[in-house]
């Protein structure tokens, strides 16, 4: 899926200014480290920009700073997961303390996802609520 210029460009400022626990964890996944997954740093999709996502899994990972958890990024982060999810992706979120703490445990956590493959296609539901479509 393709991203908006805007959305690209954002990306691209995001790379250039990773945060400690993003670049900890990108130290394990790039170059294919953990176990050869193929993951991107800071990929573009749709409206949104990934911390990291494995196309092969269709897994997006996610490092959550302590802002994740007050206001409105508790519904700005579902709103976000359920559109990957309507995309066919799954997304895993790991807090950055976690990350700070123990690296090699964030990665396992990766790998423990990664292998569960690429989640079930969502089918939509009829619009008078009459069940899924084929």
């Amino acid at each position: 899926m393709d991203a908006p210029r805007r959305t690209r460009n954002f990306a691209r400022q995001l790379r250039r200014e990773m945060s400690l626990p993003e670049v900890l964890l990108w130290l394990g996944l790039k170059v294919r480290r953990l176990e050869g997954l193929h993951f991107r740093k800071q990929h573009p999709i749709g409206p949104y920009v990934l911390d990291f996502y494995c196309d092969e899994v269709k897994l997006a990972v996610e490092v959550d700073g302590g802002g994740h958890a007050s206001g409105d990024r508790p519904w700005l982060d579902a709103v976000r997961d359920d559109w990957m999810a309507r995309q066919g992706i799954r997304t895993l979120r790991i807090p950055a303390v976690e990350v700070l703490e123990c690296v090699d445990g964030a990665l396992s956590t990766i790998l423990s996802e990664a292998r569960r493959g690429p989640p079930p296609t969502l089918r939509a539901t009829s619009p008078r609520g009459g069940g899924s479509t084929p």
